[in-house]
């Protein structure tokens, strides 16, 4: 188990910095097909040559793939790879934020030059704003056995990628609650971290206005993987209470993790994949599945539409949705597996984590999580000018 306290960095959407926006309007001024909403590819794709060059390029987050004991350098999964298929892997973790590795490529993806990428990997949110511009390629099924086989039922036909033929969760995680027991009590309930008296001015909530505003639509009853705009003001208003009142501390990105660890906040909304390392160091800091439900995210893969490797990309992608090599790689990220499969792989060689929630939830945890929903640009503009105007972004 990696026990190491080092949480991936927020992840910001891409929306806060206008990113993609910016995006659309260099796709016109330098003439080539342009963004669509329809998810129409913005330049035109490469050939394939993959069967002659047997290398890829791959950009993940820190923390996202197994290490050799003594060397993180060293990858065992991805040299059984290499070992098995000839391709050779040019492994970055350069990702820590989505909208500054946006920026680092997005001009390129403009100007539909080469990112001398053929993997990168984002999260939801972000996700779709970048197969919607059309910067993505196609999955071809026939490539990709194990994928078609094993993507989790949890995340199938999902309204971010509904066909789930862009999108390839590498990892996936739940946004819950947060709490540390050495100084305060159980929490179970979203309401309990809005409203207990204990609790006021020691409890944070998430810059990402997707993962708090989801746990705010299940605060009120209603789902965020379908809602109205009525819905989401109810439930910014039952946040803007909290605020108000001095209940809640602050908005943060990962630099909660530092504050539930000392103590300086007794809760919070969390990020599962932090906090299971944390409570590898002090049990009683503790991740909680809301009762009314967390939300469930992933960090997507996918193909840049300027790669000459997308079948080497495919091959790669597909290998990690064999649950042998899936349960390995969730042994070491202790992230929501997103392989079905994985956990009977994993017990194994380590079956109390198996059983470890956070990695293979529970079939009754499964039907209370919600992926929030995929919005358009003019909606997304406004709950986020909404969502930002409270927290003071």
């Amino acid at each position: 188990m990696n026990n190491v306290i080092s949480a991936r960095p927020t992840r910001r959407g891409l929306f806060r910095a206008g990113g993609l926006l910016a995006v659309g309007g260099a796709l016109a001024a330098c003439g080539t097909k342009g963004s669509s909403k329809n998810g129409d590819l913005a330049c035109d794709i490469p050939a394939d040559t993959s069967s002659s060059e047997k290398k890829l390029n791959f950009s993940n987050w820190p923390g996202y793939l197994d290490e050799a004991p003594g060397n993180a350098e060293m990858h065992p999964t991805m040299a059984e790879f290499t070992a098995k298929t000839g391709i050779k892997v040019d492994y970055v973790a350069d990702i820590n934020d989505n909208n500054e590795f946006w920026g680092k490529i997005g001009a390129q993806l403009a100007s539909c030059k080469n990112i001398e990428r053929d993997i990168t990997v984002f999260s939801d949110s972000t996700a779709v704003r970048i197969v919607r511009q059309g910067y993505t390629q196609q999955l071809d099924p026939a490539k990709m056995p194990n994928f078609v086989k094993n993507l989790h039922p949890m995340l199938r036909g999902q309204s971010i990628d509904p066909a789930n033929n862009h999108l390839v969760p590498w990892q996936s995680g739940l946004v819950g609650i947060g709490v540390n027991t050495n100084v305060t009590g159980e929490i179970r309930t979203l309401d309990e971290l809005l409203t207990r008296p204990d609790l006021k001015g020691k409890v944070t909530c998430l810059t990402e206005m997707p993962d708090t505003m989801g746990l705010m639509l299940h605060a009120i009853g209603k789902s965020a993987a379908q809602f109205s705009d009525d819905d989401f003001d109810n439930a910014l208003a039952k946040l803007q209470k909290a605020v108000q009142s001095g209940h809640v501390r602050k908005f943060t990105g990962n630099d909660y993790v530092q504050d539930l660890a000392k103590g300086d906040i007794a809760a919070c909304m969390a990020w599962s994949g932090d906090v299971i390392q944390l409570t590898a160091q002090d049990p009683k800091i503790k991740f909680v599945m809301p009762s009314e439900g967390p939300v469930l995210y992933s960090d997507n893969a996918m193909i840049p539409v300027t790669s000459a490797h997308a079948g080497n990309a495919m091959a790669l992608l597909d290998y990690y949705y064999d649950p042998a090599i899936a349960a390995r790689l969730s042994a070491f990220v202790n992230y929501v597996c997103p392989v079905a499969g994985a956990q009977e792989e994993m017990a194994k060689f380590n079956p109390e984590l198996a059983q470890n929630p956070l990695i293979f939830p529970t079939a009754e945890a499964q039907k209370t999580m919600q992926v929030f929903m995929s919005l358009t640009e003019a909606k997304e503009k406004d709950y986020e000018a909404k969502f930002q105007a409270l927290t003071g972004a």
